[in-house]
């Protein structure tokens, strides 16, 4: 506002621009795509991340066999992933959202498995002298001490592929709020930035509070119980 110009537009210009590109451009299909990509990359990653890191936990054999993968995986910059995954299979969907996956799932691994780690062994005793089947000991014992890892795991990954997926729609893809803001950017056009930025940082905001933030209240509800 105090300093309006083209390379500094304000906000009602950009609350214009935003209106216009949503109803007459191209906005809610590239937001689709976007999010499409996300979503997908965020639950492969996230049911594999578990499996493995429940396995790693568990198991310290493959602890020890596995975990400098997972450390590798873990410093790897995201935009080699990317490159080298887009030579070996072409600027294909398939790559991009195995690109994403890959540089998600070592963060879920590595979170479950310190998550298994922090178990308290009691619990586990408890239900063993209680005689619960595993079905039952599954779910009243191992998934509530989990779930608050899961919940960290989902919240900090899907902070990391929302990023992600904009970088590598900006080296590669057909369509997508990365590949517009790079057609933008070629055109100097900081409005088109500025609009496509705040449309996804809302879909963000929705999706924090009206979905990841209830959901958490309600899985973790045991937790005020226990302090009460």
């Amino acid at each position: 506002m105090l300093f309006p110009s083209r390379l500094f537009p304000t906000p009602i210009e950009v609350g214009i621009n935003l209106v216009n590109l949503a109803v007459n451009g191209k906005l809610i299909p590239d937001l689709g795509k976007t999010l499409y990509r996300a979503t997908i990359a965020f639950l492969v990653a996230m049911t594999l991340g578990t499996a493995i890191g429940i396995a790693l936990g568990r198991s310290r054999t493959a602890d020890r066999l596995f975990s400098t993968w997972i450390v590798v995986g873990l410093n790897v910059p995201a935009i080699v992933v990317a490159i080298v995954l887009y030579i070996w299979l072409g600027l294909t969907e398939f790559a991009l959202i195995l690109a994403v996956v890959l540089n998600k799932l070592p963060l879920v691994i590595a979170t479950i498995r310190e998550g298994v780690r922090s178990f308290d062994p009691a619990y586990d005793e408890l239900g063993r002298a209680f005689r619960m089947p595993f079905a039952r000991r599954l779910r009243l014992v191992f998934l509530p001490q989990l779930m608050p890892f899961v919940l960290a795991a989902a919240r900090t990954g899907l902070s990391l592929i929302w990023k992600i997926v904009l970088v590598f729609e900006v080296l590669g893809s057909d369509g997508g709020v990365g590949f517009r803001i790079s057609v933008f950017f070629q055109f100097f056009d900081i409005k088109g930035i500025l609009a496509y930025t705040t449309a996804f940082i809302l879909v963000v905001f929705v999706f924090e509070y009206l979905a990841l933030r209830p959901l958490e209240r309600r899985i973790l509800r045991w937790r005020q119980g226990r302090t009460a």
